[in-house]
């Protein structure tokens, strides 16, 4: 599963961490690990406490086949279903079948045609088999059940907001602007809410659909489609099937009015597998642009692993509502609708990254699957990894390590709000909190230093034998180690123990001294070691001199250790983490000239990005110059580093640099480059030159984050010009272009520009995160407009409550509450009206302050009840 990192900094932590922020600094203080614990009286009398193990669970009962007929009620929103469950004892003889069944009604059980006796409650259902079965036997069981999701109280977490399992999406029609639609979400253990079940990761079935609908729906799920069958009462009847087992949490169905967009991979034997895309009708001309990828993708990680792709086909939709970033269900992936763009907007951004995270794990978690959540890791930090892969093949180790630097910072950021835990957790307090930033984004990056220190034939190979070892088993991480062992001949328990078996990354302090032809290497690690281990670290440092580039491996183990390399005539520079590898915080005292000497130097984005960020500080002739050389390097990340550096310029330095920005704003190929020119130019021209710069942009650039920015720079110096510009823009369809007018109007609109975000909030035209952008800009717009403009925004805010996605419901509460505080405030100030009114004698006046003061309070009392809404909707 691909969380959305949207508000990552706030939501991918774990709520019971082990050991907080503080203890990671070097003065901390040790806080107490997990209190969930048992305890334990040894013979002479001492208690001792035994830490929680969240255990893998123990495995009574193979499920062999999973044969589910259904059929829906969408005015109750139930799936009726009738389950043939083929199973056998795992090895112990029993009479016993238990399930899990999340508020279903079971309506019978039977063995070959012949009711069973059952017990349901407290969501397990237990049957009494027809006799006591050895594991060598088979028996099938047959459930009628319903399933009753909006019945349920519904759980979630931030990286799965919910926990419901089956969804049915304005099931009756009453918002014109959303596709009715079903859809289901099995991580981490929702299955069990639409088909009983062992819901556990280390169970495995083999899978068969029948899903009947009206013949105007579309159905998606696992396997292969194996043929419809047109029914008297005027429904049709579609039928699935998968082979080849997997986990329970990976079932899926899709339904709805969706069109199928065909695309196909070549496998390696020749033959053709069908790659399709389930879109929105409105969407279908553009589902080759957002997905178009997938079949290199998949030809890319089959070929790198050994491994071709196992599964019958690979289907991807895009849903509505949906609750978390994407799901890798085996086969039949589900997106959220952020990913709907047009070709415009994909020029600014596409999501790949996500569509690669969820394809590699039909290597990793599909095919080989963690046995526990505690094991997460090999899931989600394998299709963490697959990221930085697909960069790497498809745009350069530039582009790679960049985005994995952003993860990088995203675990640091994570672990300093929430705490920092081993990578295998064995002490969670709920199992949704094993998806953050440790199993993935930490865990990508560990990935990334196996890979370093192995190298890459002997990973990949490591890799591949873990696959072909344990393909359609459940795994768990020491089983990685051995893998990578058995290749590598090498016993890398070191790795792993403070890797996966321990907490945090080290803190290192790095200093430089010269002397007798060596440079020293002061190495400290300043993590708190009551906390966290001591890490060994083998890491690559280059020394620069009269020689060339000299490339030394030294290997850190102690708290505190000094390292002498050689060095030929003159000292230029010393390179620390070469690779830019490793996973740690890492402070360095370096000259400003060896930081330009590492911008000119350095072979990885991040040496050259840390050079041009740090030879600057010292405004020498070197450092103006390496800015101005930095505008036209190749990498588009450093060009607009450079452009962020400008300002530190003064003189001809400066001059040259905004005419070289002036070139950039007009046609570098990267529109993330040309926004920071219009930034860039907004702040260093004068009005009178930047005006016609911006007006320009917004006239003629491709790009809708250009055009958007410049905009909003152009609302800082003309307001007016930029309403008019924007104007003609409030049609175009594009989520990201109306969210960015949305904020123009925002500071500057009047109550004409009401209807703009009647329309767009009252519509679907706003994709994904977009929806919250719109819903914020509208209250901020909202704040100094009339309370006519209030009394008509209730209805906007109920339909929201009702109907918004996921994110605006969250957030909405927050707006209502802003609003709410506002009005509180005009309150005050039309009980200070009324009473100067009366002192002056005008009872007209008094009347109309109280009418307003009555009017902002009903607004208030609707304002808190439709706040109030969401919160009974969202804990329902």
């Amino acid at each position: 599963m691909k969380k959305s990192f949207l508000f990552v900094a706030l939501l991918a932590v774990g709520c019971m961490p082990r050991h907080t922020q503080h203890d990671f600094e070097s003065d901390g203080s040790e806080t107490n690990p997990n209190n969930d614990t048992e305890v334990q009286i040894s013979g002479d009398g001492d208690v001792t406490e035994r830490p929680v193990y969240r255990a893998t669970e123990t495995v009574f009962t193979d499920l062999i086949t999973t044969k589910l007929e259904v059929s829906f009620d969408w005015n109750k929103a139930q799936l009726i279903g009738k389950e043939t469950l083929t199973a056998k004892p795992h090895f112990y003889a029993s009479d016993k079948l238990i399930l899990d069944a999340k508020g279903m009604e079971i309506k019978s059980v039977a063995m070959n045609g012949a009711a069973r006796p059952y017990l349901y409650e407290n969501d397990i259902l237990t049957i009494t088999l027809d006799k006591t079965y050895q594991r060598t036997e088979n028996y099938t069981v047959v459930i009628d059940y319903i399933a009753k999701p909006d019945e349920r109280t519904v759980e979630g977490s931030a990286a799965i907001t919910s926990d419901k399992g089956l969804y049915f999406i304005n099931p009756r029609g009453e918002d014109p602007n959303k596709m009715p639609q079903i859809w289901t979400q099995g991580e981490t253990e929702a299955s069990s809410v639409w088909f009983p079940t062992i819901d556990a990761p280390n169970v495995k079935t083999k899978q068969e659909m029948f899903i009947t609908v009206e013949d105007k729906y579309t159905t998606l799920s696992n396997g292969k489609f194996m043929g419809s069958k047109k029914n008297a009462d005027g429904t049709r009847t579609d039928h699935w099937k998968q082979d080849l087992p997997h986990a329970p949490y990976l079932f899926m169905m899709g339904v709805g009015g969706f069109k199928v967009v065909k695309d196909s991979y070549k496998r390696a034997d020749g033959t053709l597998m069908e790659v399709n895309y389930y879109v929105e009708p409105e969407w279908e001309q553009y589902a080759k642009d957002i997905f178009g990828e997938t079949p290199k993708m998949i030809a890319f990680f089959s070929k790198l692993m050994d491994v071709d792709y196992q599964w019958d086909k690979y289907d991807q939709i895009i849903v509505r509502d949906y609750v978390s970033g994407a799901m890798e269900n085996t086969g039949a992936v589900v997106f959220g609708d952020y990913a709907y763009k047009t070709r415009r907007e994909l020029l600014d951004g596409n999501d790949n990254s996500t569509i690669a995270h969820e394809l590699f794990h039909h290597w990793f978690g599909d095919l080989v699957t963690a046995e526990s959540w505690s094991n997460l890791t090999l899931n989600e930090s394998f299709a963490n990894y697959s990221q930085y892969l697909w960069d790497e093949y498809r745009y350069g180790v530039d582009e790679a390590d960049l985005n994995a630097n952003g993860e990088m910072e995203v675990y640091f950021q994570s672990g300093a709000m929430g705490g920092f835990h081993d990578l295998f957790w064995d002490d969670y307090a709920d199992k949704e909190d094993m998806f953050d930033a440790h199993s993935y984004n930490k865990g990508g990056r560990i990935l990334h230093m196996l890979r370093n220190y192995l190298g890459d034939e002997a990973f990949f190979q490591g890799m591949q034998l873990y696959l072909k070892t344990n393909q359609f088993k459940a795994a768990e991480f020491h089983q990685l180690r051995l893998a990578f062992e058995e290749v590598s001949g090498e016993d890398l328990h070191w790795f792993f123990d403070q890797w996966y078996e321990a907490s945090g990354h080290p803190l290192l302090n790095v200093t430089y001294s010269e002397g007798n032809g060596k440079v020293t290497l002061d190495i400290t690690q300043s993590q708190d070691l009551k906390a966290f281990p001591v890490f060994r670290l083998p890491i690559d440092v280059v020394v620069f001199d009269d020689k060339g580039a000299t490339t030394h491996r030294i290997d850190i183990d102690e708290v505190n250790e000094k390292f002498e390399l050689p060095v030929t005539g003159t000292l230029k520079n010393v390179l620390f983490d070469n690779q830019a590898m490793v996973l740690a915080q890492v402070k360095e005292k370096k000259a400003s000239s060896w930081y330009i000497h590492q911008f000119y130097n350095g072979k990885r984005w991040r040496a050259r990005r840390d050079g041009l960020n740090n030879g600057i500080k010292e405004r020498t002739a070197e450092a103006n110059k390496m800015v101005l050389d930095a505008l036209d390097d190749p990498f588009w990340d450093i060009r607009l580093t450079a452009i962020e550096k400008v300002a530190l310029l003064s003189g001809g330095d400066k001059s040259i640099a905004l005419e070289k920005i002036k070139k950039l704003a007009q046609a570098d190929p990267s529109s993330a480059v040309r926004s920071s020119a219009i930034s860039a130019l907004s702040a260093g021209l004068s009005e009178t030159e930047a005006t016609p710069i911006m007006e320009q942009t917004v006239q003629s650039d491709s790009s809708y984050v250009v055009i958007n920015n410049a905009l909003n720079q152009l609302g800082k110096m003309n307001p007016q010009s930029a309403m008019k510009l924007a104007k003609p823009l409030e049609n175009e369809r594009s989520s990201s272009m109306l969210t960015g007018i949305a904020s123009l109007y925002a500071r500057h609109g009047k109550a004409e520009q009401f209807a703009f975000f009647e329309r767009i909030l009252s519509s679907n035209v706003l994709q994904g995160f977009d929806q919250v952008g719109g819903l914020y800009n509208f209250s901020a717009f909202l704040i100094d407009k009339d309370l006519s403009l209030f009394q008509k925004s209730l209805k906007i805010y109920e339909d929201k409550a009702k109907n918004g996605d996921m994110y605006s419901k969250m957030y909405m509460g927050n707006y209502l509450d802003q609003l709410t505080a506002h009005l509180e405030e005009r309150i005050i100030g039309f009980k200070e009206e009324q009473n100067k009114q009366k002192q002056a004698g005008n009872a007209n006046g008094v009347d109309v302050a109280k009418a307003k003061q009555a009017e902002a309070q009903a607004l208030i009392v609707e304002f808190k009840r439709i706040a109030a809404s969401v919160g009974e909707e969202e804990g329902h």
